[in-house]
């Protein structure tokens, strides 16, 4: 048990999964490795490849005292294959195989659905990291800069997690998919990435963290329904991957959270008391809220997207199969079969938008986007206790499902923040007061001055209450390489 909790670095990839053992997967792994380091170098963290960063590595997979700090230039960071421990006698917790063992080895008649299923999450770690990899160069702190640095490097080892799985599990076809994982690019015309969320740019700090708080939660999500599945090895990968992707929410909710303080502090200090005075608010160098409620109406409604069709064949067919569940499956009560279960979904129905009550087996994403909104709404009333204790006259809400979607039910209809059917010449007259207009983009872009003192902070963004690793203030998290 102990050497599954402690990671072994003395291969070129740090494991624990006894990868000294397995030398035909080791060796595939080590032949993968050249070309990850090569994307890692072109499209990772641009300009600060030579930086010592005070980043945490995953030593054991223990929950108490997984990680240690230290700083690392970011290419010679250890990423590595890191497990969950086995739990003995697990059973299958749903679907049509419920209750029978979990399997070790991928099951021939679920191996295409399963390698999908693999390939859209391998696919999405090396997208965030392109997405977010000029950021660097216009950090609020050498605090937030660290933080997307972290975040990167963890996307890179959650990469390294599902290629595993591939090369492991999937031989040549796996092979070959992990390859392509390094082909494709976020944003690109010929070989975009596979996700649309994932294609978006993240062009400032204030979409960074809006994407870590919104989309790094559907990850979230997809991971917890993975985490449930009947094939072990992918279970066990993803609730280790859930450790980290923790950091990455925090970073997401507390970046809104550090910049709706600092906005509402510096309104007071002002006499401002109207929050849609935007001229004003922004002459003070800060985020006014309107625009800040226009990122997040554009970055839910991208993520939700992300969870695919309400109604779903797809969804129902891999929890069926025992490969893919709901979030927290073993907490829910019910018979985890779904045969008779109905679930109650939001459609389009005769020009009017209903609820309607589906089989609650194709209903699964739609079940796991509910999850998902409970979990947003969290956040948001974090964010508005903020603003409340300030003292200041404004509330964030969640748009309206049927708000600007691309995927599923709305996606030939045009509705209000708050849920109106509208037609084309009101959404063109109203949609730069609900979505980021170009003007909006150009007045965050302009505040994107980078700050690399340390102990210092941009004019729109307040410092964190502790310091990462409990350092203090004016800790060089970020040693920029002269």
């Amino acid at each position: 048990m102990s050497d599954i909790v402690n990671v072994d670095y003395s291969t070129k990839i740090p494991n624990n999964v006894n990868l000294t053992e397995d030398r035909q997967v080791l060796r595939a792994l080590e032949g993968w490795h050249p070309g990850y380091i090569d994307w890692w170098k072109t499209m990772g963290p641009e300009g600060f490849q030579e930086a010592l960063v005070y980043l945490r590595t995953a030593v054991s997979v223990d929950p108490k005292g997984w990680a240690k700090f230290d700083y690392v230039k970011m290419p010679d960071y250890r990423w590595g294959i890191l497990l969950a421990p086995q739990e003995a006698d697990r059973k299958i917790p749903f679907g049509q195989h419920f209750g029978e063992p979990v399997w070790q080895e991928v099951p021939g008649e679920y191996r295409a659905m399963l390698r999908r299923l693999v390939v859209i999450q391998g696919d999405t770690e090396p997208a965030s990291v392109e997405q977010q990899r000029h950021l660097g160069k216009t950090a609020p702190s050498l605090y937030d800069m660290r933080n997307v640095f972290q975040v990167n490097v963890e996307e890179g080892r959650h990469l390294w997690a599902m290629v595993y799985i591939l090369q492991k599990y999937f031989g040549r076809d796996g092979r070959e998919e992990a390859e392509q994982l390094l082909q494709r690019r976020s944003g690109d015309p010929d070989k975009p990435r596979m996700l649309g969320a994932f294609n978006e740019a993240t062009p400032d700090w204030l979409s960074f963290h809006m994407f870590t708080f919104f989309t790094d939660r559907d990850g979230k999500m997809q991971l917890e329904s993975l985490a449930q599945s009947g094939f072990d090895p992918l279970s066990r990968t993803c609730r280790f991957m859930l450790t980290e992707e923790a950091h990455h929410m925090f970073v997401g909710e507390t970046g809104i959270g550090r910049t709706i303080q600092r906005t509402c502090e510096a309104m007071k200090a002002a006499g401002i008391e109207d929050p849609n005075d935007i001229g004003k608010v922004r002459e003070l160098g800060v985020i006014d809220l309107p625009t800040m409620k226009k990122k997040l109406n554009l970055h839910y409604t991208l993520s939700l997207d992300l969870f695919g069709s309400e109604v779903s064949t797809n969804a129902a067919n891999a929890f069926n199969a025992g490969v893919k569940g709901r979030f927290q499956e073993t907490k829910i009560e019910d018979d985890h079969r779904l045969e008779n279960s109905t679930y109650p979904v939001l459609k389009f129905v005769d020009g009017e938008i209903k609820r309607v009550d589906e089989p609650a087996l194709t209903a699964i994403n739609m079940r796991l986007r509910d999850d998902y909104t409970a979990d947003c709404q969290r956040g948001l009333d974090r964010w508005n206790k903020i603003i409340e204790r300030i003292g200041v006259d404004f509330r964030f809400v969640l748009p309206h499902v049927a708000f600007h979607r691309q995927i599923g039910e709305f996606k030939d209809i045009k509705a209000s923040p708050t849920g109106e059917l509208v037609d084309d010449a009101t959404w063109n007259r109203e949609k730069d007061k609900w979505l980021p207009s170009k003007d909006d983009g150009d007045f965050v872009q302009s505040l994107m001055r980078p700050v690399t003192e340390a102990g210092q902070f941009a004019s729109w963004i307040a410092p964190p209450r502790v310091g990462i690793d409990n350092k203090p203030g004016d800790f060089e998290y970020v040693k920029i390489a002269a």
